[in-house]
């Protein structure tokens, strides 16, 4: 028997520990900053009467093919899915809306009084490029009302959107809005939008060439700087609209002038989602320069190339998109509701936000500076520590504690660099004796107090 040749050991390469790329841990500051936002974010929405629902982070994959459409980027390239070992075909939510109205449909919400206002907020997933402010796992927080087809409903989540970006510290906001139609009329300007790109099919790239046979108006969001110049004379969707579809887009810019929201009819603004109708709208913040995406720098370029002029208007002076949304009043017979739904939704990226540097860091109502430092020594003291910790607990008194340390200098150390001004001593002598020892790190005064007099001493400190 012949021996075969041995062969040669590969080093195995050192795998690097390291999170998926887009994704990131959030911790400390900006753990807060996004916590402090939430809480405000809340709190504006329920004074306008939404209420809190959170829907999956899985959902079936058709929920989002059915409800966000084929042919649009999210779908086509953006998508995580997965295959349980039940054959389930899941897929990681890229947006909200298509699984809110699959719960608006399931739990029977059109059973309530209409409209149903909800918000949410949480992780959402797309396979994207990464860049600043914008992950392949971000954060969004949206408001929604379902069940009217009202004109006011649109300017009820516009409204209390941007109160929330005012209140967590945006300044000078505008919209950019459209009016892309319903079934009675969109027919007609799809068949015109389409023949106008089938007279520039030569200048259009791959990309939207294919758009042209699956969804033309995705054409109308191209970034692809040659189609950009044949949008400019594209047919405006607004000039197609029927009498019911102008007359409720002119009561939502009403609404917006009485209002006082200043706003930009965008003829090309279509949003990226398939399941839009009608009111289509992008909150707009003007931004420093460093804090643009390549998108934006891509708009203003071109812009300038056409003229040089252009570009230094006010509506292109640093401006990105923070939040979104519009009606998808056809969404639920899309996912197979047996009528359609109208509704409205305000989307915005939370990410984009807490790293924008006219956001305010809003600080959550949870953190509040310890003033108390709680030291143990010994022990009988630790045994009994947490028990003491839980009195000042429910005294809603917060400290800063180290009981994994046993020294009385490297308790008293953190103390002094966290800067707080009182410490609680508690030791095997007052372990015995049910007391604790306060001191004043400014002064280095101390007192013995028994701890059922303890929080009567604490609230006169100052």
């Amino acid at each position: 028997m012949s021996k075969s040749k041995k062969q040669p050991v590969k080093k195995s390469s050192k795998k690097e520990i390291s999170s998926p790329k887009g994704m990131r841990d959030i911790m400390d500051k900006e753990y807060y900053s996004f916590q402090g936002f939430f809480e405000k974010a809340q709190e504006v929405a329920v004074y306008y009467g939404f209420k809190p629902i959170q829907t999956p982070v899985l959902e079936y994959v058709d929920i989002f093919e059915r409800g966000v459409g084929e042919g649009t980027d999210i779908i086509d390239k953006e998508m995580y899915t997965l295959k349980t070992k039940g054959g389930d075909h899941l897929a990681l939510r890229p947006e909200f809306t298509a699984g809110l109205m699959r719960a608006y449909i399931e739990d029977g919400m059109q059973t309530l009084p209409q409209p149903v206002l909800l918000y949410k907020y949480g992780p959402v997933f797309r396979h994207d490029n990464p860049q600043k402010g914008r992950y392949r796992e971000f954060r969004q927080f949206d408001l929604d009302a379902l069940g009217s087809e009202k004109s006011i409903m649109d300017a009820l989540v516009i409204k209390a959107g941007m109160s929330i970006l005012e209140d967590a510290g945006a300044k000078n906001l505008s919209i950019d809005i459209n009016s892309i139609g319903d079934k009675e009329c969109r027919g007609t300007y799809v068949k015109e939008l389409t023949a106008y790109y089938r007279k520039h099919i030569s200048s259009l790239s791959a990309i939207d060439r294919e758009r042209l046979k699956t969804n033309p108006l995705r054409i109308l969001d191209s970034k692809d700087p040659k189609t950009m110049e044949i949008n400019e004379e594209a047919p405006d969707s607004v000039s197609y609209l029927c009498t019911s579809c102008k007359k409720h887009f002119k009561e939502v810019l009403e609404y917006l002038e009485e209002m006082d929201i200043p706003f930009n009819i965008n003829k090309n603004l279509v949003r990226g989602l398939s399941y839009y109708t009608r009111t289509v709208f992008e909150v707009m913040a003007e931004v420093e320069p460093e804090e643009k995406g390549k998108e934006q720098e891509a708009k203003k370029a071109e812009a300038e190339k056409s003229d040089p002029a252009e570009g230094e208007k006010e509506g292109m002076k640093n401006l990105i998109a923070i939040a979104g949304g519009g009606r998808y009043d056809y969404l639920a017979r899309a996912l197979g509701g047996k009528k359609d739904v109208p509704a409205v939704g305000f989307s915005m990226g939370v990410d984009r936000i807490v790293e924008s540097s006219w956001y305010k860091h809003l600080s959550p109502r949870i953190i509040k500076k310890p003033k108390i430092c709680f030291i143990q020594l010994g022990t009988e003291a630790k045994l009994k520590s947490l028990n003491i910790i839980d009195i000042l607990r429910k005294a809603h008194i917060p400290i800063s504690q180290s009981l994994s340390r046993d020294s009385l200098g490297s308790q008293l150390s953190i103390a002094e660099k966290l800067g707080i001004p009182y410490v609680i001593i508690f030791g095997v002598k007052e372990a015995l004796e049910n007391s604790v020892i306060v001191r004043n790190m400014e002064s280095r005064s101390q007192e013995t107090v028994r701890i059922e007099k303890l929080l009567e001493y604490l609230k006169e400190l100052k």
